[in-house]
């Protein structure tokens, strides 16, 4: 059984973007969400990237989003000479 992971690593620009498309703005978001609106806005810019499962999950559900629409592409890591 697979376990939960302890954070999610999201993509600050994709929940920009599917905020502004819902028509929210950040305070709305962030109150369905259960989170600050100053955490919220670190995270579409990018200064934080890591979400605990709960809050994650709301936001998921906040934006009728899944996995693929808001978690971080993983990255190769870069080829050793």
């Amino acid at each position: 059984m697979a376990q939960t992971p302890t954070t999610f690593e999201v993509d600050g620009t994709a929940i920009c973007t599917r905020r502004m498309n819902a028509g929210m703005d950040v305070q709305q978001l962030a109150d369905m969400v259960g989170i600050t609106d100053s955490y919220l806005r670190k995270l579409e810019r990018g200064d934080r990237t890591r979400m605990r499962p709960g809050p994650y999950q709301a936001l998921r559900a906040a934006l009728n989003a899944n996995d693929t629409d808001l978690l971080a592409p993983h990255q190769n890591p870069p080829e050793r000479k």
